[in-house]
């Protein structure tokens, strides 16, 4: 079937049409117009920055999880991942015009492996890092933070726990009440070894304990190395407690007592400019 739209009503949708032509190029012309001034607003401060911020906050993990993120891929768990520190100090680096780093960190630790290496980042960097310590700089978080050439920490942070932990739940109990038995089809006497479903042998806890004291003494040995204490100095503090930011200072684990301000004079100090920062 065809429809016949008389004239008039066919000139009124010709207008209706021209209106909404017009209004959605001015949507779309303001819509460039403000993300340009966004644009340049966000270019004139990275034109201004010279020092390059990153935080590590949360626990320390080597890398984030595809359930660490929601539908926006926004990061939803308190962690920061090596990969993320290795790829920001490394935006560092190509950027001619910042002159420093500048690190804060808030985090009681997590994996030995990504604290370490988040430590080679900040050793590696061509461009002196700057580390802060507030609440807490602890264990691998604190391993991390002696990749720095400087560190700072308040009088009230938590600072060291140098230490290595295994610890977990012991579940056995619980499941008899539940009237929950552990069935064991394992391959080898020590594959399931750490299964809060079952006891731990004397074996398995030997097992443990030895790799515990392995990485306990390569913790040590990368304190002493980075931070220039002797092992025997550090062994002494390395009995997994934290100390805070005064204590910290005189067992040579921090390098000076101060907040972010104080960072900031420190840096614009080193620098014989101003320092500016913009935060990854």
């Amino acid at each position: 079937m065809k429809i016949i739209i008389p004239r008039i009503i066919k000139s009124s949708f010709n207008i209706i049409s021209i209106l909404v032509v017009i209004s959605l190029w001015s949507g779309i012309s303001y819509f460039v117009i403000l993300y340009m001034s966004n644009d340049a607003e966000e270019s004139y401060e990275s034109e201004n920055c010279n020092v390059y911020g990153i935080t590590l906050h949360g626990d320390v993990v080597t890398y984030n999880s595809n359930d660490a993120y929601n539908d926006q891929y926004d990061i939803i768990y308190d962690q920061t991942s090596a990969d993320d520190i290795i790829w920001a100090v490394g935006e560092a680096q190509d950027n001619d015009k910042i002159k420093a780093i500048v690190v804060e960190i808030d985090s009681y630790g997590g994996s030995g492996v990504a604290g370490e290496e988040m430590m080679t980042a900040f050793k590696q960097s061509k461009k002196p890092v700057i580390a802060f310590i507030r609440n807490a700089g602890l264990s691998a978080a604190y391993l991390a933070a002696t990749g720095a050439e400087t560190i700072f920490a308040s009088n009230f942070s938590d600072v060291g726990s140098i230490g290595v932990t295994m610890s977990y739940l012991q579940e056995t109990e619980k499941n008899t009440k539940e009237g929950l038995s552990y069935v064991n089809l394992s391959s080898g006497a020590y594959k399931d070894t750490g299964n809060p479903a079952r006891m731990l042998s004397e074996d398995e806890k030997q097992l443990i304990m030895r790799d515990i004291k392995i990485g306990h003494e390569y913790f040590v040995k990368l304190v002493s190395e980075n931070r220039n204490l002797s092992i025997e100095t550090v062994r002494k503090l390395a009995d997994g407690s934290s100390v805070m930011g005064e204590a910290a200072l005189k067992n040579g684990l921090i390098d000076k007592i101060g907040i972010f301000p104080d960072v900031v004079s420190f840096l614009s100090e080193k620098l014989n400019t101003p320092a500016d920062i913009c935060w990854k």
